[in-house]
């Protein structure tokens, strides 16, 4: 009995980790570094049109991200610093860099209110109020949050979910 009810925990666990390598695998990130992502177009928090084809030439940072989601909102601080060092800045490569936010929520009123308390005052804000069925979540195969694509001024991915401090040694690098 005892040998038997070692087996069925073995096999539990065995399950558990299958499981869990599973999920793990299904919620990475669509692109990888050096692939070019699609552009989309939609319209921006303050209702003006925008298309990603709009930043050609710069760096641009994709920040799928969500009121509600706590570690989404425990990088605003980083990502507020990020955008006051270097937006406006000329790279040797680039023309600028910017933040495009694409906010995976269900409550619009809940968005704009966390845009302003976190500062993010860069312009280009979007919401998918259909969460994760977005056409730009779909798009670009967001599953988990936060989730970010650093773009190259071609829209080729250089980095995907960089660290804040792999971040700045880049663009410091870039000066």
């Amino acid at each position: 009995m005892k040998k038997t009810f070692s087996s069925i925990v073995n096999i539990l666990l065995g399950l558990a980790v299958v499981g869990f390598i599973g999920y793990k695998i299904s919620i990475q990130p669509k692109f990888d570094n050096g692939e070019k992502v699609p552009s989309f177009s939609t319209t921006l928090i303050n209702g003006e049109s925008f298309s990603l084809d709009e930043m050609n030439g710069r760096y641009v940072l994709l920040d799928f991200w969500g009121s509600w989601c706590g570690p989404c909102r425990q990088q605003s601080p980083d990502l507020v610093k990020l955008h006051q060092k270097f937006y406006g800045k000329k790279f040797k490569d680039a023309s600028g860099f910017n933040i495009v936010s694409v906010a995976i929520e269900t409550n619009e009123k809940r968005w704009k209110k966390a845009i302003q308390s976190d500062n993010r005052d860069w312009p280009h804000h979007i919401v998918q109020l259909d969460r994760f069925d977005g056409p730009i979540a779909t798009q670009y195969g967001v599953k988990e949050i936060p989730t970010k694509y650093l773009l190259g001024t071609d829209g080729a991915v250089l980095m995907v979910n960089p660290s804040f401090k792999e971040l700045d040694a880049f663009f410091d690098e870039k000066k």
